[in-house]
């Protein structure tokens, strides 16, 4: 019995979402969907070489060699305990303000984004550095643990970000573009997290504490531990922006000065380092895993041509492109309630993005707009992947306070999104002048 192409499409979808449901790891499901689909079509032999060539081809591309390289310079900036010396640096400066902790929460998870790349990573390392101190002062635990999810979801944005990267190989773009053009944006976000804590104290002044004012010899003694970090950062993305390095380039140049730092610095023992190693390693199997499921469930959507049909549905109902993206946007956003960041660009990017092509918007700037929506999801009620996170770490907070203190910051991301939209040049300006 022969079954049409769009029914077997169906039929992989409602699979998949099922099997995602039963907890099958979403690469595994990927790529079972994808290689039972294609042979149905193609017959077992050529799905079967599919798994092989798609595999191989995976992971020996140079391309995909900046995800585990960036991956582990991160790991390496982590175990040096960077994340510590950036919140200790960040307080010195604006931690006697009132709401003080919380900008310099939101400015050290910015600098660790920067460097690290990851939003979990992010949220889970700041929930043991910035809680402990900001409950000490008498900050509410609903702000503590809602600054914190809130900067950790800067690891999507701030270059180098595992999810941009991950957009540009399924999209072919340029990942040195990408990573350029989440920088304004994630400066922006930066910037609109801390203006909302100095708005929070605003309206409730007594609700968040002022700490001790530092005199200038221990503001400078506390930036001065922070300095190789910023010169990393800088010459990483220097070089890739000038075009000196390319991206891959520029991840193992990362690596290699974050393992150098390190070790001068005194960061680094041979424990370390091999903890790095493993951390590194096993994310960037999870990563590859996930990657390599999602071709093989991408070349399962072009044999059924789904993303064309879709493209051509879409197109016909003569809807303006906003509220076509409008109602992509509404999608991230309730997937964010079931999946992680990277499993949602990996899923749905190949599905979408010939939409987007179509209805002409830039790959570039879509690609930054997208991420910040998942991004978006990973703190909004009623499930978010962050706060799971914190929670995980803070277990004496209930997830109903941790919410709490997450709405303002999804508030300032609503408008952000609004203002990115409304503004792309945001987002293009500084790719539109790489080298």
């Amino acid at each position: 019995m022969e079954f049409s192409t769009d029914f077997i499409a169906v039929a992989g979808f409602v699979t998949l979402f099922t099997l995602m449901l039963l907890r099958v790891p979403v690469g595994m499901a990927m790529g079972l969907v994808g290689v039972v689909g294609y042979s149905m079509i193609a017959g077992a032999g050529p799905a079967l070489k599919l798994v092989g060539q798609t595999s191989m081809r995976t992971v020996t591309d140079y391309t995909f060699g900046v995800i585990p390289m960036f991956m582990l310079m991160g790991a390496f900036v982590s175990v040096s305990g960077v994340s510590k010396e950036l919140f200790r640096a960040a307080n010195a400066c604006v931690g006697h303000l009132r709401g003080g902790l919380g900008m310099a929460t939101v400015m050290a998870c910015g600098g660790f984004a920067a460097i690290c790349g990851s939003s979990v990573a992010t949220a889970a390392t700041f929930s043991t550095v910035a809680y402990p101190e900001m409950r000490r002062y008498g900050y509410p635990q609903s702000f503590s643990t809602g600054v914190i999810a809130a900067g950790g979801t800067l690891g999507a944005m701030l270059p180098p970000s595992t999810v941009l990267a991950v957009y540009a190989v399924i999209t072919q773009q340029d990942i040195g573009k990408l990573f350029m053009a989440g920088v304004l944006p994630g400066l922006l976000a930066m910037t609109m997290y801390v203006l909302t804590i100095g708005v929070i104290v605003l309206v409730k002044p007594k609700m968040l504490p002022a700490g001790n004012p530092r005199p200038w010899s221990e503001r400078l003694v506390a930036l001065k531990d922070v300095w190789p970090s910023l010169v990393l950062f800088a010459f990483v993305i220097g070089g890739l922006y000038g075009g000196l390095f390319t991206p891959t380039e520029a991840g193992g140049m990362g690596a290699g000065g974050a393992f150098l730092l390190g070790l001068l610095r005194r960061k680094l023992d041979r424990a370390g380092i091999r903890h790095a190693l493993l951390q590194a390693t096993r994310t960037a199997a999870a990563v590859f895993t996930v990657l390599i499921g999602a071709l093989l469930f991408g070349y399962f959507l072009t044999i059924t041509q789904t993303p064309q049909k879709l493209t051509g549905w879409v197109t016909g109902l003569g809807l303006n492109r906003y509220t076509v993206l409008a109602l992509i946007m509404v999608m991230y956003l309730v997937l964010g309630c079931l999946m992680d960041a990277m499993a949602m660009i990996i899923l749905t990017v190949p599905i979408i993005f010939p939409v987007i092509q179509q209805l002409g918007f830039d790959p570039i700037w879509f690609g930054v707009i997208i991420v910040m929506t998942v991004e978006l999801g990973l703190i909004h009620p009623p499930v978010g992947m962050n706060v799971f996170v914190i929670k995980s770490v803070v277990q004496e907070v209930s997830f109903t306070t941790i919410f709490k203190g997450v709405i303002p910051f999804v508030i300032t991301d609503i408008l952000r999104l609004i203002i990115l939209i409304a503004f792309p040049i945001i987002a293009l300006w500084l790719p539109g002048r790489m080298a």
